[in-house]
């Protein structure tokens, strides 16, 4: 822990030098032991299920936002439904449009990031082993996946049908352009 809290108070004033925020900062807190708390949370799981939600979707779609109208103080009110962690029971809840504002933007991924990657590991020429990655996955979270990585299927070609019968129609071959002429073959 102590080299862990030595790490992070250097480098959090590093970047607080970068900024030009640093002379904001008094030397007491500078050479003062700094206290980082960090304990294993589990494999990821409920990250996962907290996080899969935000992966093709916005924090807050349409249908959830009930009101939206002036608030007695001259601020906008918003009414949106949620629901409480644990709970299934859905909730409305009035904020200020401004207080709404922060919340939403907490939810809005910073510059540069980006929401889906739709390659990578599991693109056709990413030139990584499958089986290996399974073992990989398998060794990591003591369970078993299956990684099936297909190309999307072809569609079927769309053969001409005989406008008469339906029957597919067969290709025999091509007959020359015919030039207006017509040749007479002696048959004696």
């Amino acid at each position: 822990m102590r080299a862990a809290s030595i790490l992070f108070r250097a480098k959090f004033l590093e970047r607080l030098a970068r900024s030009g925020l640093a002379e904001h900062v008094p030397e007491a807190v500078r050479n003062k032991n700094w206290v980082v708390h960090c304990q294993a949370v589990g494999d990821g799981r409920q990250t996962l299920r907290y996080l899969a939600p935000y992966v093709y979707r916005v924090a807050l779609s349409n249908r959830r936002l009930v009101k939206c109208e002036p608030g007695p103080d001259g601020l906008g009110r918003v009414t949106f439904t949620y629901r409480q962690s644990g709970s299934r029971r859905w909730r409305a809840m009035t904020v200020t449009a401004e207080e709404f504002i922060r919340r939403f933007l907490q939810h809005v991924l910073p510059r540069g990031f980006q929401k889906v990657r739709h390659f990578g590991f599991a693109h056709p020429r990413a030139g990584i082993d499958h089986e290996w990655l399974a073992m990989l996955v398998t060794v990591t979270l003591q369970a078993v996946y299956g990684l099936l990585v297909t190309a999307p299927p072809r569609p079927t070609p769309h053969r001409p049908t005989c406008p008469h019968c339906g029957a597919e129609l067969t290709f025999a071959g091509f007959l020359p352009p015919h030039d207006g002429r017509i040749v007479l073959s002696d048959t004696s």
